[in-house]
């Protein structure tokens, strides 16, 4: 969690929530052992973030994160989003701007807000930072949905 975090009930919204619906998540569940394991932290204006690592094994091009990598941290920081404000919803539509190649072996900080809600429809915007400079943007909407209703994973 970042240091300017602060343990706040948003905070302890997102923990629990992530406990009880997203343990598996190969973004920031911690039950997957393959997964990036990001610890969203709940920042005063209500925005999550997290730091990450960028390892090359993640690259697409040489020394360049995979932009599929890239699509999954602004989706996975829209969705932690959600969880803090105590929402469980799917991804309805993600858009992302690339604006400049991602570098491996360099942290990044994975940013995001929710916009607006209404009804069963969120709206959220996240971007991605490198050394102070903005490296994509997504906006995304987000359906409610419970996570029993969701299909069961198959083995």
């Amino acid at each position: 969690m970042p240091t300017h975090a602060q343990r706040t009930p948003l905070q302890q919204t997102l923990a629990a929530v992530r406990k009880e619906v997203h343990s598996r998540c190969v973004v920031c569940g911690a039950w997957n052992t393959r997964g990036l394991h990001l610890d969203f932290g709940v920042m005063s204006d209500g925005s999550v973030q997290a730091d990450f690592d960028c390892a090359d094994l993640l690259e697409g091009y040489p020394h360049t994160l995979h932009g599929g990598i890239i699509a999954s941290l602004l989706d996975g920081a829209m969705t932690n989003c959600l969880f803090a404000h105590g929402l469980v919803a799917v991804t309805a539509e993600l858009t992302i701007r690339f604006l400049r190649p991602v570098v491996t072996n360099q942290a990044a900080t994975v940013r995001a807000r929710l916009q607006g809600s209404r009804r069963t429809l969120h709206r959220l915007g996240a971007e991605l930072r490198q050394n102070g400079q903005l490296m994509a943007t997504a906006t995304g909407k987000f359906m409610n949905g419970r996570h029993a209703s969701l299909p069961a994973p198959t083995r």
